[in-house]
């Protein structure tokens, strides 16, 4: 057993000898070691690439004394081994060695106490002593051997190695070997890993230091439990006791082993504290001391020379109390520990004592009502296992007294040391302990003549000794006589000896110990800090923690700052001066801006300028001050010192603001009494005081939020053009912040003292954290909320281990934001790699509830927060039923506005303050109850925010009642301020935070975290809504815009594979139609067919929907409420298309058929005259004489002339159109009324209207009868303008149905009227309450059939003329002559006739595929270039128009964008269309490749006839019936009959060879088109298919009129990103002579009115700033009279205007009016706008970021 303890001392004194044993054959012994695994293959392989043998040894050697004990002894082993006579080459090495022979003789126990400390175990014997703090004695001579034991050098030396093994094997059995180094922090002890989702069990001694850390940080009470959980649990009904007991060596043995296995708790301790950063040190100590266990004071010497003292680490602690001299006030006195002077009462012992010490000190210091270990003692768990590193630690724990004279044992604070082991052994502490000590308690049994001459020795100091003697020893004779001669020299009394004999039990004893320390406290003893012990440590020579250069820097940088600090108030202002006043003034004008509550009689745009001016006055207030001395060292400080010194600093400011602020506290606690209870008392004071109060919380985050305050100053006069960005100072501050957010710190959010967010200020913040995480930043965002001092701090605290303020006091108000670390093994299965805890104030605090808007302010807070969170957990404290019923109303306001918003954050009740274990059960009609209450509360929430009245909780949230629902024990275990932290309380806060991790798992595929761009944003939008009181119904979301976006640019994309599906189906089923026979015809339907295909397409776009928002979607619940809306686009969609393919097909057939008649018409005279020509043919052949030419050429004339003279004259039927137009206009208009059909009746020829421009008549309007004048003039004009508009769009949409018509060159047929009355139905029947009068809709259609029979009557004109028997033979005469002359000279003319038909037939054919076919390509083309990104959706496309127009800055334009948006649209897509095409070669490469596929196709089709068709006639019939999808071949080939002899395959070979030049040919005649009439032409126009795509549903704002963005048609509420000014619209006051005497001017909805005088002022009345302003408009809906803005939905219920996002959000349209306002007057005839002062300002920059900002472009 001690052989393996002195290998490695074997090889460092045998060095030499090993090195000459290893050279004799260093190869095998490398690889012996190799193969025992005692030497890596690295190592392995270093070693054989040193050449030099001697150097080889020498290396190997280095290598194995790194490596642990056994590997040593293994290596000896290997040695002998290989080395056979190596046991007589080192035996001088082994004497004065134990052999194995001589430790057996050692008994077990004290072998194994070698194996520890072996200083300090001296004593009796192992089995004779019950406390392990008590081994040490004799049994060090014993084991040492005969060396002089007494020599300090020799113990010093021997302790220190042995101190050093000793914290080597313990760090090695925790294996934290290398955390000696690489110091273990507090951020790395907090990342939420797996462990979190379990408790991780401890099996083994690794597991030890995680356990404890996880336990402490828990605040769970068993973090010290050391013993670890067998494989197999003791089962107490076994039949172990039944079994025969069998006593032998082994069995104890054994025993011993396991033991040896174990570590006791403060040896975990020690190690953990040596492994740690200052930091993490300091944040153990703190939860130890919420815990209530002893602290650490003083460190041994483990890896030091001398111990430490844990003054840094002690520094965190702040403690309250009442000590019986403020019993009476009910005051309090809250101190940090490490300052506060009060006893200090220390414990020692000397010498082995049976009696332990520590578990006496736990009763001491607990009351017989409340018991708590705050000191290990041997009774405890593992606390018998023997010390390993942790002898000489002492410890230190206080008592706190409660101001209760019952239950208090003493009156005042005291501290209580605790020395671990014997005084003798640590001298040094027990000096320092002397020192600073009231009075040192010392443990005896018996004093011999060694423990008397050290006793002696201490005489001199200031403490009072005692000494308790346990005199069960039966050695006090003794004992008694060295007491004796002490008594003198230590100034002994009768009272300083305590004995303990078999008479007094252990209760007695306490009570006597207990006497004795309170007669200490009352004789005034001296009192120490632990600031003051450092003075007494250093001056022994003791290490102190912070002592370190850079901890005495910061804390020089902070005391430079702080100790300037005398009144806290009067230091903030002058020191921090932008955050007070000024902060709050400018909050309130920013939320005035929004709300608009004392604009009086102001206009509101005037009142938003004064506003704007105001607050921007107040900026550049802010902004000419300069940082204060103490900003500048505060800055210099987190921004310039190295990281560590970094964190010092900011801890260094905590400890000394934080300490001047209590106080400041206490003295105005204590006036703000007095002068309370004071008779007369002092009101005016009192007010006073109060102020004082809430404004002397003084902390880091003030001068942060003063740094935040400097650089949005700075920010805002950069944006106003003051501050050149590059002379900025300020903007490295964000980066700063977003560091010390990373290290851990918390960062404020919402500042409770202005109840406002500086949002410039922390956007950049957070910007900047996203990019340092190098824009990895997922995270879920987890909030509390509750009733203010309700433990919502501390569970958080205590569910992450976090260092949120805890404080029943409430100074600083708000928010503030934490970032937790997910680890990287974690971040998949959990979802996120953050998690963002956001702690809050608290709800219903009293110092606000004076306040008018107290309720408002936590509604704003809770909103806030909700809907920024994932999850939201709810306090409630079970006690305060009133005030849960207030939070939980304002929590349902808020989950149902988020709800709204498409947001259902996660909620968690807490019930707090639950004591019993069958609470859960217990409360189930509670939480019934509960459910009833907020089902109640969600209506009245609903009823509220004019939403649904049958909505309950479930429905804006996930609610379980028996899942979302924790009952959490009280936090204290019994009456503070002795209570340790409740077990119950910790545990119930793990089991919710396993919950938590594990919803967070199972739902992170459901509902994605949002990273931080998204989190500004929604903040943003959030914060915007709040200042806007704008949740009515919903706010203007940035995140559900652009969620809604993606889904609008996926939507267009499947729309368009619809679209381009049926038109393809169509086209083909076209050519299928025109390529039957007339009786095939009858026989076919594509009724069927088109179903099926129109039910696979619409479930293929459903699928892609459901898919999108299953897997694709980023946030699928923020647009979760648009599902029904895409849904229903996609059945309109499939029943238009249907409409559209069945019109389509049933026109090809009608066409077709007529078309059948008129080719019929013509083969019956092509039948005549070809058999005229075989006639003469045959003639001129039987002739002698061969005919010339000139013959032939006069008896083929003689023969045409003859035979055309002999054919039936057939003409075609001229149709009158306007006659059959005005029938079917009459049958539309009969079921009208009887005042439209009459009206109808009465009207003339169609031919008489549509020849001049469509006026808008007075009797178009809509007549209502209007009591006043005002009235009657406000509907005339409004109603104008809408029928103008309404009339502009339809003729424009006509018009280009019409042309469409006519580039076709078919045939009119009675569907092309039909048609063109569906599309004007439609249009005039989108209106409920239409502007316009009966009058209106027959005049309107009147013109647009009259300006349609125009057109389709010379459509058909041309048809018919075109399609004459006659003429069309006349055209077909060169051709037969030649057949004629050919026939007759017997030419072969196969090649002939193959050219001829393919530029008869197959030409035309080709041609109108291209046609067919490019629209689509063009549309692909286009969606696939860069350019496009401006038509994937509404408001892409929104946003380039307005960007455009901006920098055009032409005033027509913006005229026509404003009073013919659809036109204007049209109009635009169409140029941006020609002028990309026109200018590239895409349509050439479009075309080719058109054209190349189907000549491909041709070609193919062609070589398959090969050697299978034996006439050309069936040739042409399969080519044409292969082709039949594609292509429309004419088989009306002139001379087929002949052409029907030649050679099928030849004539197939000559097409094919001609198909190459027919292509050539085709393309040079493209080449000449011009791209325009190339488009005009298509039959699918790429310009119609954008403007469905970004042209929306085409509704107009009812104030300002601009277009609904919304995609598509069938969406619920119609919403702008921007509103205009109403004047740029011609919204203009009315002339004076309309009004009233005296009375102010009425606002008139303004147009191009042709009034003589001119009208008032245009008016710059903003909807977005009206909606929230106290002005009133006239409404046409309830008789033109007066209602406020803020209640337009009552009147517009499908429109959503928020009021403005921001202070700049309208810039766009007020730069416009203020550059066009006198054009716009001029045009509306009118005067020009009176702009507010700030308009003038506008920059055409700052109107670009404006439209940037609201369509969420970066």
């Amino acid at each position: 057993m001690a052989t393996s303890n002195l290998s490695s001392e074997i090889i460092t004194k045998e060095r030499k000898k090993l090195i000459e044993i290893i050279q004799r054959d260093p190869d095998s012994l490398l690889d012996e070691l190799l193969g025992q695994g005692i030497i890596t293959d690295e190592e392995y392989n270093v070693l054989n690439e040193i050449e030099n043998i001697t150097g080889r040894a020498r290396k190997l050697l280095i290598h194995i004394q790194k490596k642990e004990e056994t590997s040593c002894k293994k290596f000896l082993e290997r040695l002998k081994v290989i080395f056979p006579d190596l046991t007589k080459d080192l035996q001088c090495s082994l004497n004065g060695s134990l052999t194995a022979e001589d430790s057996s003789k050692i008994p077990e126990c004290h072998v194994s106490l070698k194996k520890g400390n072996l200083k300090n175990r001296e004593g009796p014997m192992f089995s004779e002593v019950d406390d392990y703090e008590n081994q040490e004695g004799p049994v060090f001579s014993e084991v040492v051997g005969p060396e002089n034991k007494e020599d300090p050098v020799f113990r010093e030396k021997v302790g220190t190695e042995e101190r050093r093994q000793s914290l080597q094997d313990i760090l090695r059995k925790l294996e934290m070997e290398k955390h000696r180094n690489q110091k273990l922090r507090l951020r790395e002890i907090l990342e939420i890993g797996p462990e979190s989702l379990k408790e991780r069990t401890h099996h083994r001694l690794g597991d030890l230091p995680w356990h404890f850390l996880r336990k402490l940080m828990a605040l769970n009470g068993t973090a010290r439990n050391t013993s670890l959980v067998c494989g197999k649990s003791h089962d107490p009904t076994s039949n172990q006791e039944e079994e025969d007991l069998d006593i032998d060596v082994n069995t104890l043995s054994h025993r011993d082993n396991n033991a040896s296995n174990w570590i006791n708790p403060l040896d975990v301790v020690c190690a953990i504290l040596l492994c740690s950063d200052s930091f993490l040190q300091q944040e153990i100590l703190s939860k130890m001391s919420m815990c209530q266990f002893a602290l650490p004071l003083l460190l041994p010497p483990l890896d030091t020379p001398k111990c430490s003292l844990m003054l840094w680490a002690l520094r965190d602690i702040v403690r309250k109390w009442r000590p019986h001299s403020l019993a009476e006030s009910r005051g309090f006195r809250e101190e940090s520990l490490v300052l506060t002077p009060m006893p200090t009462i220390t414990f020692v012992r000397l010498g082995s004592c049976s009696l332990s010490k520590s578990k006496l000190l736990n009763q001491v210091l607990s009351p017989s009502h409340q018991h708590h270990n705050f000191f290990i003692h041997r009774d405890m768990e593992c606390g018998n296992i023997p010390q390993e590193i942790s002898d000489g630690l002492v410890e230190i724990s206080w008592y706190f007294p409660s101001g209760e004279e019952r239950s208090d044992l003493f009156q005042e604070p005291l501290a209580v040391t605790n020395l671990r082991g014997d005084i003798e052994s640590h001298r040094l502490q027990f000096r320092f302990l002397a020192e600073v000590s009231s009075a040192v308690f010392i443990f005896i049994e018996s004093i011999s003549v060694r423990e008397y001459n050290l006793l002696s020795n201490i005489q001199g100091t200031a403490a009072k000794y005692y000494f308790i003697l346990n005199n069960q020893a039966g050695k006090s004779g003794e004992t008694m006589g060295f007491l004796s001669k002490l008594a003198p020299l230590l100034k002994l009394k009768k009272s300083q000896l305590l004995v303990k004999d078999r008479n007094i039990n252990e209760r007695g004893f306490v009570e006597i110990l207990q006497g004795a320390i309170k007669s200490i406290v009352k004789s005034l003893p001296k009192e120490v800090s632990i600031v003051d012990m450092g003075v007494n440590a250093r001056g022994l020579g003791i290490q102190v923690d912070e002592d370190c250069d850079e901890c005495q820097t910061a804390s020089k940088w902070a005391k430079a700052l702080t100790d300037k600090i005398d009144d806290i108030v009067k230091y903030k202002g002058k020191m921090l001066r932008l955050q007070g006043d000024p902060w709050k003034e400018l909050a309130k004008v920013e939320k005035e801006m929004c709300r608009m509550r004392q604009q009086a009689d102001t206009p509101p745009e005037e009142y938003k300028s004064q506003l704007k001016t105001k607050w921007l006055k107040l900026r550049r207030q802010q902004s000419t001050r300069q940082l204060t001395d103490g900003l500048k060292t505060f800055l210099t400080g987190i921004r310039n010192l190295p990281l560590v010194e970094k964190h010092y600093f900011l801890k260094w400011m905590k400890f000394n603001l934080d300490h001047i602020a209590r106080e400041s506290l206490s003295k105005l606690r204590a006036e703000y009494k007095e002068n309370s209870t004071a008779s007369k008392g002092n009101p005016p004071r009192l007010a006073e005081l109060d102020k004082l109060i809430s404004a002397s919380s003084l902390g880091v985050e003030h001068f942060m939020r003063e740094l935040g305050q400097f650089y949005e100053a700075e920010y805002s006069m950069t944006e106003e053009g003051t501050i050149a960005k590059n002379q900025r100072q300020f903007n490295h501050l964000p980066g700063v912040a977003a560091d010390l957010m990373l290290e851990g710190f918390p960062v404020e959010l919402i500042d409770g003292d202005a109840s406002n967010i500086p949002l410039r200020w922390v956007t950049d913040v957070l910007t900047e954290l996203h990019a340092k995480l190098g824009k990895r930043s997922r995270m879920l965002v987890l909030t509390v909320l509750g009733v203010q001092s309700t433990g919502k701090s501390t569970l958080l605290n205590t569910m992450f281990g976090l260092q949120f303020a805890v404080s029943s006091g409430r100074c600083t108000r708000g928010a503030f934001m934490l970032l937790l670390k997910v680890t990287e093994s974690f971040q998949q299965e959990l979802g996120c790699d953050f998690i963002l805890v956001i702690d809050t104030e608290g709800l219903k605090a009293p110092e606000l509830a004076k306040l008018e808007d107290s309720y408002e302010h936590d509604n704003e807070l809770a909103t806030l927060v909700i809907g920024l969170s994932d999850i939201t957990i709810v306090n409630i404290a079970m006690e305060n039923a009133t005030e849960m019923k207030d939070v939980l109303q304002i929590v349902v306001h808020a989950f149902l506005r988020m709800e709204r918003s498409g947001m259902k954050p996660n909620c968690q009740f807490v019930h707090q303050n639950v004591c019993d274990v069958s609470a859960h059960e217990k409360n189930m009609r509670d939480r019934k109850h509960l459910l009833e209450q907020l089902n109640e509360m969600t209506k009245a929430a609903a009823r509220m925010e004019k939403q649904s009245k049958g909505m309950t909780f479930s429905d804006i949230m996930k609610y379980d009642a028996e899942k979302h629902n924790w009952y959490i024990r009280g936090l204290w275990h019994g009456d503070p301020p002795m209570a340790p932290v409740n077990i119950g309380y910790s545990e119930n806060v793990c089991e919710l935070k396993t919950y938590l991790l594990e919803f967070i798992k199972i739902n992170c595929h459901n509902r994605p975290p949002k990273d931080i761009p998204q989190f500004i944003k929604l903040l943003n939008d959030l914060w915007s809504a709040v200042k806007h009181e704008n949740f009515i119904f919903s706010f203007r979301n940035c995140l559900v815009a652009e969620a809604y976006n993606q889904l609008s640019r996926k939507y267009s994309d499947w729309e368009w594979e619809f679209r381009k599906e049926m038109y393809q189906w169509t086209c083909k089923k076209e050519n299928f139609i025109q390529n039957q026979t007339a009786e095939n015809l009858n026989d076919h339907n594509f009724q069927y067919e088109l179903q099926q295909k129109l039910s696979h397409l619409e479930k293929e776009s459903l699928a892609h929907l459901e898919k999108y928002y299953k897997t694709e979607a980023e946030n699928p619940r923020l647009i979760e409420k648009y599902r029904e809306d895409f849904i229903k686009s996609t059945k309109g969609l499939r029943k238009e298309l249907e409409r559209d393919c069945v019109e389509k097909c049933e026109e090809a057939i009608l066409i077709h058929k007529e078309q059948h008649k008129i080719n019929n018409i013509k083969a019956e005279y092509k039948k005549i005259i070809e058999g005229k020509v075989d006639k003469l043919l045959s003639q001129s052949k039987r002739k002698k004489d061969k005919l010339d030419l000139q013959q032939l050429e006069a008896e083929f004339q003689k023969m045409w002339r003859e035979t055309l003279a002999q054919l039936k004259p057939i003409h075609l039927e001229r149709k009158q159109i306007c006659e059959e137009m005005a029938f079917q206009l009459g049958k539309d208009l009969e079921n009208r009324g009887p005042l439209i059909y009459q009206k109808f009746r009465h009207a003339e020829s169609l031919l008489n209207y549509g020849n001049r421009p469509f006026q808008v008549k007075k009797e178009h309007i809509y007549q209502s009868h209007q009591k006043t004048l005002i009235s009657w003039f406000l509907q005339e004009n409004k109603s104008k303008d809408e029928v103008e508009a309404l009339a502009n769009s339809l003729i424009s949409k006509c018009k280009d149905y019409i042309q469409g018509k006519v580039n076709a060159r078919a045939n009119y047929n009675v569907t092309n009227c039909r048609e063109l009355l569906r599309i004007i139905n439609k249009k005039i029947g989108e209106d409920q309450k239409p502007p316009f009068s009966p009058c209106f809709e027959v005049d309107l259609k009147l013109h647009l059939l009259g300006m349609a029979a125009h057109a389709f009557q010379k459509m058909h004109d041309d048809f018919t003329e075109k399609n004459d028997p006659k003429r069309c033979l006349e055209e077909l005469k060169a051709q037969y002559f030649s057949i004629f002359r050919d026939l007759y000279e017997k030419k072969d003319n196969c090649q002939k006739w193959a050219w001829n038909f393919c530029e008869q037939c197959l030409k035309p054919a080709l041609l109108d595929y291209v046609n067919k076919r490019l629209g689509i390509k063009i549309v692909d083309n286009f969606l696939s270039k860069g350019e496009s990104i401006e038509y994937s959706s509404r408001i892409f496309f929104q946003f380039t128009v307005l960007k455009t127009l901006l920098e055009e800055m032409n005033f027509d334009n913006y005229m026509e964008y404003i009073k013919n948006y659809e036109s204007f649209v049209k109009t635009w897509i169409q140029r941006r269309l020609l002028d990309h095409y026109s200018q590239t070669e895409d349509l050439v490469a479009l075309e080719t490749e058109i054209l190349s596929t189907i000549i491909n196709k041709v070609k193919a089709v062609l070589q398959n006839t090969k050697n299978r068709i034996s006439t050309v006639d069936d040739f042409l019939d399969n080519l044409c019936q292969e082709l039949q999808q594609d292509l429309v071949i004419s088989k009306d080939l002139t001379g087929i009959k002949w052409i029907n002899t030649a050679n099928t395959d030849k004539f197939s070979d000559y097409i094919q060879n001609s198909l190459s030049g027919l292509e050539e040919n085709i393309l040079d005649e493209f080449k000449k088109v011009k791209t325009e009439s190339k488009f005009s032409s298509l039959q699918l126009k790429p310009q119609d298919t954008f403007f469905n795509r970004v042209f929306g549903c085409g509704k107009l704002c009812p104030f300002c009129k601009e277009p609904c963005e919304a995609r598509g048609k069938n969406h619920k509420e119609h919403t702008a990103s921007i509103h205009r000014s109403q004047g740029i619209g011609g919204v203009h006051f009315i002339p004076k002579k309309w009004c009233v005497d005296g009375t102010p001017q009425q606002i008139n909805y303004g147009h191009e009115h042709s009034l003589d005088e001119k009208g008032g002022p245009l008016i710059c009345t903003i909807c977005t700033t009206s909606v929230n302003s106290n002005e009133e408009f006239y409404c046409p809906e309830k008789a033109w009279k007066l209602h406020p803005y803020r209640d337009y939905r009552d009147f517009y219920p499908d429109w959503q205007i928020p009021g403005d996002s921001s202070i700049n959000a309208s810039d766009y349209w007020k730069f416009v009016l203020k550059e066009f306002n006198d054009k716009f007057a001029a045009r509306y005839n009118c005067e020009p706008a009176g702009l507010p002062d700030d308009w003038r300002k506008i920059t055409k920059q700052q109107a670009l970021n404006s439209i940037k900002e609201a369509f969420n472009m970066k």
